[in-house]
């Protein structure tokens, strides 16, 4: 087998898309609301000792996973894992790949999530502790929560044989898991790969979890608004297939864009509070890795979660990263509408981002206000702008102080 090393200079492109989310269940239906300021916000209610419980979340509706695979294999699924499959599929299906044997070895299957089978463990948890309970567990109840499930899975319903693996760094998992897979198709490791994220965590336990950090909206997220409250949780997947450009010529694919550079760093300073130094390293070292200027930047993805420190913070950092040229750039949060989704949400994030540089629009920040004295760039208030977009990033920073940053090109 022929392993070419020594070709960091290979460029990346992304030739499939796929999702699963609270804004559409494929890619039309995802860019349609997207762009037409569409939020996927919503309540879920719970039935907690007897008592209704609700929080503001934004789930995935509608979602059919017999499309993806057979339902009794299906059931062996947790939702995180269906999710997955189900946007991989999409992926493969629009890369228009087909897999000789050489080709499947040569093909990585790479994932991000935060935290797994959530609702595979609180169901468990309810069957053994609750007194009215059956006190067993499913018997594939490891299988379906174990974080790299999502990855195996997907490896297994497109017969992809090379590398396959999980990136667990909170809301930076699927940014660190598509970094990881340029680097890889750079190095000549791999010749293509399904890379991205996927999480289903909007579970009561969750839900009370992030409740007690006392970071959560009790209704809208306001991403980078004055009277902003807080995030809300969202769940869902998005994935691509990512190959060298050459490979995507000789099979005459079509061609999203370029991913055309990765950077990442880690506060070292504090488990929950963001540091923007730290933000901006990323962001500076996507820029050197993708040959970027900070005046190439058109448009970015923020993290935006829409809690005080958060927004403040990655002000903070496009500043101290992009200098001056940061007052030029459109910026907008995605999480306005799609909620976040944790480990996924770098993922859809990216489909966002390459959806803005492939159509020359930049997506809203929906439930905008005004502006807080904080925040004090454009973040593309409440309806999306028609712009020119050669060049965007996607920012994804994590508790932990884990920060990752991508960069996507138009193709010429």
């Amino acid at each position: 087998m022929n392993h070419k090393i020594g070709m960091e200079n290979r460029k990346i492109v992304i030739t499939g898309m796929g999702v699963v989310s609270a804004l559409g269940n494929d890619v039309e239906a995802f860019r349609r609301r997207l762009f037409d300021g569409a939020g996927g916000i919503g309540t879920m209610t719970f039935d907690a000792r007897g008592q209704n419980v609700s929080f503001a979340a934004a789930p995935v509706q509608d979602f059919a996973i017999d499309a993806y695979m057979d339902a009794k294999k299906a059931s062996m699924l947790d939702r995180f894992s269906q999710f997955a499959v189900a946007a991989a599929v999409q992926a493969f299906r629009d890369s228009g790949l087909t897999l000789t044997d050489e080709a499947a070895e040569r093909m990585a299957v790479i994932t991000g999530t935060g935290v797994g089978g959530q609702n595979t463990l609180e169901e468990s948890y309810y069957k053994l502790l609750d007194p009215a309970g059956s006190g067993r567990v499913h018997p594939f109840t490891i299988p379906r929560l174990m974080a790299n499930a999502g990855s195996s899975q997907i490896s297994m319903a497109l017969g992809i044989r090379g590398p396959g693996f999980t990136v667990a760094s909170a809301c930076a998992s699927a940014v660190h898991a598509m970094g990881v897979t340029l680097s890889m198709l750079r190095s000549g490791l791999i010749d293509s790969a399904v890379t991205g994220g996927a999480e289903a965590c909007l579970t009561y336990g969750t839900l009370k979890g992030w409740e007690a950090l006392r970071v959560m909206a009790p209704d809208v997220c306001r991403p980078f608004s004055a009277g902003r409250t807080g995030m809300v949780l969202g769940e869902g997947a998005a994935m691509f297939v990512l190959e060298t450009e050459e490979n995507a010529r000789k099979r005459g694919a079509k061609i999203y864009a370029e991913f055309a550079g990765f950077g990442m760093s880690s506060d070292a300073r504090d488990i929950t509070t963001p540091d923007a130094a730290g933000a901006a390293r990323a962001i500076v070292n996507c820029l050197r890795d993708a040959r970027l200027s900070p005046e190439d930047v058109d448009y970015i993805n923020a993290h935006g979660t829409g809690t005080r420190a958060n927004d403040a913070t990655e002000t903070a950092a496009v500043k101290i990263a992009l200098g001056d040229h940061a007052r030029r750039v459109a910026l907008s949060s995605s999480k306005s509408m799609l909620g976040h989704a944790l480990g996924a949400a770098g993922a859809l994030e990216m489909l966002a981002t390459v959806l803005a540089v492939r159509e020359n629009i930049a997506p809203p920040t929906i439930n905008y206000l005004e502006p807080d004295p904080e925040c004090d760039l454009d973040y593309v208030p409440n309806a999306a702008r028609a712009m020119p977009v050669g060049v965007a990033l996607n920012n994804s920073f994590a508790f932990g102080g884990l920060n990752a940053v991508v960069a996507v090109r138009k193709m010429a």
